[in-house]
């Protein structure tokens, strides 16, 4: 690959994972505190139709997309660069793996599949909420920083190749 599509590759990917980490953000930042404070009802009845909702999005088309061509990249710059831009390029890959997508599957997920199956109302449903939107943040804000800083990581590999 030419140098210039090796820059475009590797920074069109960081771009998406700077926007992935932007929609994390808003939900760690604002988004679930909003929920929070509103009555159990409200927030379960919410978070549910934000969870049905996301699955079409292009959100979770761009997240989910992000881990196989993180890996792509990461074994590009495995096999194919030198330098100290090859470390930034696979350290950047592999946090977005393992901090994003793998936390989505195994953290995030999980949570959002128990708290669809649930009733809106009743207590069982009201006190997994009080737990789910407290462990459900805390998730979020290690996909938020894991995105950030992948996508960080590719840049700072893409400054350094240029």
């Amino acid at each position: 690959m030419s140098e210039t599509v090796v820059l475009i590759a590797f920074g069109s990917v960081a771009l998406v994972m700077a926007l992935v980490s932007g929609v994390f953000l808003g939900f760690s930042d604002f988004i679930m505190r909003s929920l929070r404070v509103s009555s159990p009802r409200a927030g379960i009845e919410a978070m549910q139709q934000i969870n049905r909702e996301v699955l079409s999005s292009a959100f979770v088309f761009s997240l989910l997309a992000l881990a196989p061509v993180s890996l792509g990249l990461v074994g590009y710059a495995w096999f194919v660069l030198g330098g100290p831009e090859q470390g930034w390029f696979i350290a950047g890959g592999a946090i977005y793996v393992v901090g994003t997508f793998l936390v989505t599957l195994f953290g995030n997920v999980p949570m959002n599949r128990r708290l669809d199956a649930m009733a809106v109302e009743g207590p069982e449903t009201e006190a997994y909420w009080a737990h789910y939107a407290v462990a459900w943040t805390r998730w979020n804000h290690v996909r938020t920083a894991a995105s950030a800083v992948a996508a960080a990581a590719l840049l700072v590999g893409c400054a350094i190749y240029a």
